[in-house]
């Protein structure tokens, strides 16, 4: 099948459920793959932009891809945890980064390295307690090999990456809008499922929701190892043509992307919002000086999505109980349909919406 740059962003928005009518968290596709909690709107805000309004009883916040905070529903956390975890010893080594070296030098299998910190984690969090605090006790309990100095901190403790991994591996989930992060067991943990759903296997979930992508790409966004992605890749995947790109998506989202909805919906997307997470960024936003704006090294903007486009940048400028909009457009989009979006993370915000500067 040969699809166009039109027709996968089509598809996307409709995939992420960008263009649909209010809903419940059950039906949140993208909570199979989890929403990361980033920035002062996070997770809550994505799904507001995919109809749903989610409360944090509901979900639970763990450390998973990239180490990135995301949320999922708190029915599925047993099912999340098997379906993050490393694929192999190759595959842990890939995720905590340079931290395997001095591991593996000791004779530590990574993978059983997490293991042993996430155990760890679990036996000292007997009550919600801060990062800094539960760092110092594991590295008290830890030997050599996994600790590292840290030149901000001007301290040896653990690996941030080894800590973020192994705190899942151990069972214990964030407490929502804690900074910084406060750690506490997951209730009734009895470890990782023994079976997991299709839709939660995050390779299947990456070319669900961004695809169709590549190899190299559904392997870079979830920063695992490029051979253990390779052996795990579904049997169900097709190949699909993108612009003269060999790409694959899931054969049951073939009809999808044929002819995707073309609802000219409007969103203030948050800078981590899943829609801006794939690594055809070249694909999403052509131009490379817009790129550079929407992506830069520090300081991410929300996008504007308009349609399937990203037609522009906004950021939010806060003056006590009012929030204005600092816009910068590529493409045109009706005022209206901003102010409306603005309207929305106002109250979502719970302040008064003063407009655009």
């Amino acid at each position: 099948m040969t699809a166009t740059r039109e027709q996968v962003l089509r598809y996307r928005v409709h995939a992420q459920q960008l263009d649909r009518a209010p809903a419940t968290a059950d039906d949140a596709d993208v909570l199979d793959l989890g929403v990361q909690d980033t920035g002062p709107d996070g997770a809550l805000w994505a799904l507001a932009n995919r109809g749903v309004e989610a409360r944090w009883d509901d979900l639970v916040i763990l450390w998973t891809l990239r180490g990135a905070p995301h949320a999922y529903r708190r029915a599925d956390v047993a099912q999340v945890a098997a379906a993050v975890a490393p694929m192999s010893s190759d595959d842990a080594a890939k995720r905590i980064l340079d931290a395997s070296k001095p591991l593996r030098a000791a004779g530590i299998d990574p993978a059983v390295a997490l293991d042993t910190v996430g155990s760890t984690m679990r036996d000292i969090a007997s009550s919600p307690i801060v990062k800094g605090a539960l760092s110092t006790a594991v590295t008290e309990r830890t030997t050599e090999p996994f600790h590292r100095w840290c030149r901000p901190c001007g301290a040896t403790h653990l690996s941030e990456m080894v800590f973020r991994l192994g705190a899942t591996t151990g069972g214990l989930e964030l407490e929502p809008d804690t900074s910084p992060p406060v750690l506490r067991r997951i209730p009734r943990w009895r470890g990782p499922a023994g079976r997991v759903r299709p839709a939660l296997r995050p390779i299947r979930g990456t070319l669900h929701l961004l695809g169709p992508s590549t190899r190299k790409e559904v392997t870079e966004f979830l920063d695992a190892a490029s051979t253990d992605v390779t052996a795990a890749w579904p049997s169900d995947a097709v190949d699909v043509e993108v612009d003269g790109r060999a790409t694959s998506l899931l054969e049951a989202d073939l009809d999808a992307l044929s002819d995707p909805p073309r609802d000219a919906v409007t969103r203030l997307l948050g800078p981590y919002d899943l829609f801006l997470q794939g690594r055809d960024r070249s694909l999403l936003v052509p131009d490379a000086a817009r790129r550079k704006a929407l992506w830069p090294v520090l300081g991410r903007p929300g996008a504007i999505l308009h349609g399937h486009e990203i037609a522009g940048t906004w950021r939010p400028r806060t003056k006590g109980r009012r929030l204005a909009l600092e816009v910068r457009l590529w493409d045109d989009v009706p005022d209206a349909a901003i102010d409306e979006q603005g309207e929305r993370l106002a109250a979502f915000r719970g302040v008064t919406y003063a407009g655009r500067t």
